[in-house]
């Protein structure tokens, strides 16, 4: 299943309802990490179209897009979905495409899954390996715990995965991709506002740089001068004469 552009957009705006956008939209690219069978492949359509589907083919790391609107301004959404991953021998098993994925995302959303208490370990291993990736720690992150429907075979509390996200220092969403879309649509939103917060905050200062001016080349100034110099140098010659 892919989704493109075209879509209509999470806040149900009318085509053309403020007239057509003078600017390109910002870009915001989100990659969903996490356990095998976690469901984040249904988490990244459920936010993305609103709708559930079950089941899936084995997740092959495809990159969703659309155009939402988050606070009254349309940003330009990617979501890279990732395979699982699972640690081996007290480490992660990451390999080169999921830091890709990692390395190109303004944000992440960590998912693990109630019913899966290995997936829930993989959580602190994953989020270290994140900041690595990304050493200014300004990557908003946030964890997501899924399958909260399932309290019959639950095996991590939700208190778990709030502590973890205080220790952790990110934010923390308990949700039921198959029963609910709102906790779903918060967590990407939260992270859709806090990239394009970093976007707007950065932009001005480039701009400023952008319209210094570049200064002249030394070279093609004394160029001139010299052009200058022999055209006048003429002129008194067949003054002269």
């Amino acid at each position: 299943m892919r989704l493109t552009q075209s879509m209509c957009t999470i806040a149900e705006c009318a085509p053309g309802g403020d007239g057509p956008a003078t600017a390109r939209p910002r870009l915001v690219k989100i990659a969903v990490v996490g356990g095998s069978g976690v469901g984040k492949t249904a988490l990244v359509v459920r936010f993305l179209t609103r709708r559930f589907i079950g089941d899936y083919e084995r997740n092959a790391g495809n990159l969703y897009s659309r155009h939402i609107q988050v606070d009254g301004e349309m940003l330009a959404i990617q979501v890279q979905d990732t395979p699982g991953v699972q640690i081996h021998e007290h480490s992660l098993d990451c390999n080169e495409q999921l830091n890709r994925c990692i390395r190109w995302a303004d944000a992440l959303v960590i998912v693990f899954s109630i019913t899966d208490y290995k997936s829930f370990e993989l959580i602190s291993h994953l989020y270290h390996h994140v900041r690595q990736l990304h050493p200014g720690n300004m990557v908003p992150v946030v964890l997501v715990a899924n399958k909260a429907d399932l309290l019959h075979i639950k095996e991590v509390e939700p208190q778990q995965g709030l502590q973890l996200a205080n220790m952790l220092g990110c934010t923390f969403y308990e949700v039921s991709v198959s029963e609910n879309y709102n906790n779903v649509f918060n967590a990407f939103h939260l992270l859709c506002k806090e990239v394009n917060k970093q976007q707007i905050t950065s932009t001005p200062e480039r701009r400023r740089t952008s319209l210094i001016p570049r200064p002249k080349s030394p070279n093609m100034q004394d160029l001139k001068r010299r052009f200058k110099q022999a055209l006048s140098a003429k002129v008194r010659t067949v003054t002269s004469v």
